[in-house]
């Protein structure tokens, strides 16, 4: 019996009515095109507006530069051709159905198979162009609705990246209402340093919106590092390892090795979670160097029974939580590593946020493997936490003598914002050069904490260690 192949004369007519419906959306985003322009005064002698578009030599806005009206038309022929290259596709798939009737009458093409290609081919590229379209709009002035000034909003003229641009361009409330926040809109904000990575923040912000991001969460890192921080929000589909595998049981996760192939390995040095081993010179980190081997992590803060030498500056978890029992439920460590800190706090019942930029190894995503909080932060970060609201901030391996004392200061005020009257800030292994020693007291007790806990050691010749456990005043006005 033969075959039926309706199906495949189905899918060339399905083809036939997209290729006319895209001729007409080409015809009617080219006529809308026009009319914004016509309706904005192009074609009109509004004086103004000219010179707001073309007068960039002869108009200033307090430093700023004029809107580029190429920037625009540079969007609206992308869309377009966007379409255009969408509708010669299509057309090439009709043409090569009208060649292959015979082929296609022996083969079976199942409604997945259909539904897929419509969804990849035709569905997403439309989606796609249609987000596009429906978000080409006019830069705006401050002021420029009520006509009070032409001051113009910072920033936006100094990218050219579309999808930049339309980040940090003020949200007007819909309704021109006033928000839950009391404001009449809303600004999403960029670092200043973003300005001086322009290349790298351009890079970064040039991508499909809806399509999946680019692998480049190093580049995100760096940008944040060098102070482009916060990063603008991104309209891309994050990638996931192609592998990934679901995590193991929270009664197991917190002391075992996460699966590797749960980690995107394509930006380290190493592969896989045994190349981080502290015995391997070619890990690619140098902080933290055993803190994947969790039978070692396992008995920090709980024994020194294991260490060479134990120092007076090496705390025990029990004796610092002793010093205000029952009082510490919630906390922040600042610092390097994969977690262990968090982990021995929680069989404590005490919720620990942990900082983890990925230095060189996957520190973030073993945290949360393991079933931990990771807060993915730099030091140039004000802490997105209330004040008053911490019970206990404990750091360890990230500062360190290194640092710029001013720097220092900015980040001890924001800890001491955060800190709770009565809460503790533990500083750990805290070491620098001897010489710097007297520096470095001053600035952790410049805010006159009371000591519960405060030890020096020798690290080496020129270094020595300190650990401190302090606790904040009331304060109360």
């Amino acid at each position: 019996m033969r075959r039926p192949c309706f199906p495949k004369f189905r899918l060339g007519r399905i083809m036939g009515f997209l290729q006319v419906v895209l001729g007409g959306l080409v015809i009617i985003v080219g006529s809308m095109s026009l009319f914004k322009f016509y309706s904005a005064g192009f074609f009109l002698h509004n004086e103004d507006i000219c010179r707001h578009f073309y007068g960039a030599k002869d108009v200033s806005y307090e430093g700023f530069e004029s809107f580029d009206v190429q920037a625009l038309t540079a969007r609206v022929e992308e869309v377009l051709d966007k379409m255009e290259s969408l509708q010669v596709k299509l057309e090439s798939t009709v043409k090569d159905l009208e060649k292959n009737k015979d082929l296609l009458a022996k083969t079976n093409i199942s409604g997945p198979q259909y539904k897929k290609f419509l969804e990849e081919e035709v569905i997403q590229p439309l989606y796609r162009a249609h987000i596009g379209l429906r978000q080409i709009r006019l830069p705006k002035m401050e002021g420029i609705r009520n006509g009070t000034s032409w001051k113009e909003e910072p920033l936006i003229n100094s990218f050219v990246i579309e999808e930049i641009r339309k980040y940090i361009t003020p949200k007007e409330n819909r309704n021109e209402k006033v928000n839950v926040y009391g404001a009449e809109r809303l600004y999403n904000t960029i670092g200043h340093s973003c300005v001086l990575m322009k290349k790298e923040l351009e890079e970064y912000m040039n991508y499909d919106v809806g399509s999946y991001c680019k692998d480049d969460w190093n580049l995100a890192q760096k940008l944040m590092i060098n102070g482009c921080d916060p990063l603008p929000r991104r309209r891309c589909l994050t990638r996931a390892s192609k592998l990934y595998q679901k995590p193991y049981p929270i009664n197991e996760s917190l002391w075992k090795l996460p699966d590797g192939r749960n980690v995107r390995w394509s930006n380290y040095q190493c592969r896989n979670f045994q190349c981080l081993s502290s015995e391997n010179p070619k890990r690619g980190f140098s902080k933290c160097t055993g803190c994947f081997e969790l039978e070692k992590e396992k008995v920090r803060w709980v024994t020194n029974s294991t260490t060479a030498t134990t120092l007076p500056v090496d705390f025990l978890l029990k004796d610092v939580l002793a010093t205000k029992p029952g009082e510490i439920r919630i906390g922040l460590d600042f610092g390097i590593g994969t977690g262990t800190f968090a982990a021995r706090m929680r069989e404590q019942n005490v919720t620990i946020i942990s900082t983890a930029l990925n230095l060189g190894a996957p520190f973030s995503e073993t945290f949360a493997l393991r079933g931990l909080i990771p807060l993915y932060v730099t030091l140039n970060h004000r802490l997105p936490f209330f004040d008053n609201t911490m019970d206990l901030i404990h750091t360890t391996g990230l500062i360190d003598g290194w640092i710029d004392l001013q720097l220092l200061d900015f980040i001890l005020f924001d800890w001491d914002r955060v800190l709770r009257p009565g809460g503790l800030l533990w500083l750990d292994r805290f070491f620098c050069n001897r010489k710097d020693l007297d520096d470095y007291t001053y600035m952790f007790l410049q805010f006159r904490y009371k000591k519960h806990k405060w030890a020096i050691a020798a690290k080496s010749k020129d270094q020595v260690f300190l650990s401190a456990v302090l606790e904040k005043p009331p304060r109360s006005l």
